[in-house]
């Protein structure tokens, strides 16, 4: 019987696990060197000057508009086609949500969707004080545009690339925040790297990379600098807000840089995958991923539609009967404002329509940096048998 193909996974090699064993034999496991080098070596990569390791990616979009000051009587915007995280972080902070259709081709936030919402809400004036891209399957947005309108209509800039480190845009490493004041990254096991659970934000800006660094670890700061008075001494410390434990161990940030040093190697195997994906399910009844010029996807994700006009099976059918072959379809993703705890809020369906028909055709195929070529031919097999 074939084994089964998962849609994503892990490559751990046993040099992470040696990174990983060697501070486990070390002084330190929680809060320790392993943290700032992983760290560095993340800043390095992305040209940028700050970044703060922290439990999730879901951690860093939340500290990350705590940073920003996004609060009670404030908006955030995103795209439904998203994690919720991407909104909840958004309501953890007392904020209001509301989203931004997807473009038809890129399935990130829409560039016009969001001008002519601006233009409408301006004259409401009920204006996001946040807008958060998100770079769905490892593709960038249009993010010299989205900055053009931040500087318009006085929005900050959150950039969602929990899919997309080692993607560049313009040329630029996805990160670098040339176009944004922060951008976060996750390193759960199906990502790029992994650190078994964690995140990242980055940020070019002095004033929130200290906010970000107290907010992680319950708002504390040992900084003189900061204190409202003279320290006590060498154990002192100070809470100068409400912040949380979200710290990343030295466990998993060893883990982490050690997969840093493979992340081109992961990203030009997934950049060859998707790439034979094309050439290989270019006569099928589907719609396969389109790339916009200025960017250069890092492929977390390789997402087809069906073309179901042209398939007697439904949507469900063909994921189903993929699965009972053994193949890990996936589905990214519901869309947000379709969610049970979102329509309480307001949301209906019919609100984002590209969001839904794109829900209402997309599968999310098997992609990762280990899928061999003999399993790549059988996912395209199993295709070709379920939708003939």
């Amino acid at each position: 019987m074939n084994s089964f193909i998962p849609y994503g996974r892990q490559d751990i090699s046993p040099q992470d696990i040696d990174a990983v064993v060697e501070v486990l034999r070390s002084d330190w496991i929680t809060q320790g060197p392993a943290i700032p080098r992983f760290e560095q070596a993340v800043a390095e990569y992305c040209g940028v000057k700050y970044a703060v390791a922290v439990t999730s990616a879901t951690a860093a979009l939340h500290i990350a508009c705590l940073a920003a000051d996004l609060g009670s009587g404030d908006i955030l915007w995103t795209s439904p086609n998203t994690f919720v995280a991407s909104a909840n972080c958004g309501l953890y902070c007392g904020a209001e949500v509301d989203f931004v259709d997807i473009d038809r081709r890129t399935y990130n936030l829409s560039i016009e969707e969001l001008e002519c919402k601006l233009e409408r809400s301006n004259q409401i004036e009920k204006l996001p004080k946040i807008v958060i891209p998100v770079h769905f399957s490892g593709q960038s947005c249009q993010m010299d545009r989205i900055a053009d309108l931040a500087q318009k209509y006085g929005f900050q800039v959150i950039e969602d690339a929990s899919h997309a480190i080692g993607a560049s845009y313009q040329e630029k490493p996805v990160g670098s925040c040339q176009f944004s004041d922060m951008t976060v990254f996750s390193f759960h096991p199906v990502k790029i790297i992994t650190t078994g659970e964690g995140g990242m934000v980055l940020t070019n800006r002095e004033d929130l990379y200290e906010k970000l660094i107290r907010l992680r670890t319950h708002g504390i700061t040992r900084n003189p600098n900061f204190m409202t008075e003279e320290s006590h001494g060498g154990w002192y410390y100070q809470q100068l807000e409400l912040g949380f434990n979200y710290r990343m161990t030295d466990i998993q940030a060893a883990l982490g840089a050690s997969q840093m040093q493979r992340l081109d190697e992961f990203v030009t195997r997934r950049r060859f995958l998707a790439k034979r994906y094309d050439e290989l399910l270019q006569d099928l009844p589907l719609t396969l991923p389109w790339q916009h010029p200025d960017t250069e996807s890092s492929w977390h994700l390789y997402v087809i539609r069906l073309k179901l006009d042209k398939i007697c099976k439904t949507h469900r059918q063909v994921f189903e009967e993929l699965r009972q072959a053994g193949i890990g379809v996936n589905l990214h993703y519901i869309p947000v404002h379709t969610q049970p705890y979102y329509q309480e809020l307001g949301f209906k369906w019919e609100d984002f329509p590209q969001s839904e028909q794109y829900y209402r055709e997309a599968i999310s195929i098997p992609l990762y940096a280990g899928l061999t070529l003999e399993e790549q031919d059988r996912v395209v097999r199993a295709l070709r048998e379920v939708i003939a």
